[in-house]
């Protein structure tokens, strides 16, 4: 069974930076897309970045596109979201999720923002961005 498991979140000032990580267990991790989304409290979950198979193909919300970057390490089986410039707006819980059968040009479409797409989530880290 695979499990995802997110680290690296926090308190942070507008204006700096995190980097979440989400690693994954199982052997077959190259074979998932996978996303990031978030949930503020009162809010629906949102999708903020998705990252195809290869990590070739990327896509990002509009909130958050060119202040986040989605990676992934096939190597480690982690996949990561590098944000700055973070706003009180991104204040949020982050989750990682998968999509366990898809193909490399699943997060070219729209169905890559729609959390039901996804197989798999991880438990949630806390992002705060506060002064």
């Amino acid at each position: 069974q695979v499990q995802l498991v997110e680290s690296g979140g926090g308190l942070v000032q507008p204006g700096g930076s995190l980097r979440l990580s989400c690693a994954a267990s199982g052997r077959t991790f190259s074979n998932y897309a996978m996303g990031w989304f978030r949930q503020a409290p009162g809010k629906e979950r949102e999708f903020v970045a998705g990252i195809s198979l290869s990590g070739w193909n990327t896509r990002y919300a509009d909130s958050v596109n060119g202040r986040c970057t989605i990676s992934r390490d096939n190597a480690e089986n982690t996949v990561y979201l590098q944000m700055n410039r973070l706003k009180a707006e991104d204040t949020a819980v982050y989750y990682c999720a998968a999509d366990l059968e898809s193909k490399d040009s699943f997060v070219l479409g729209l169905d890559a923002e729609r959390s039901y797409e996804y197989d798999l989530w991880g438990q949630g880290i806390q992002v705060t961005v506060s002064s």
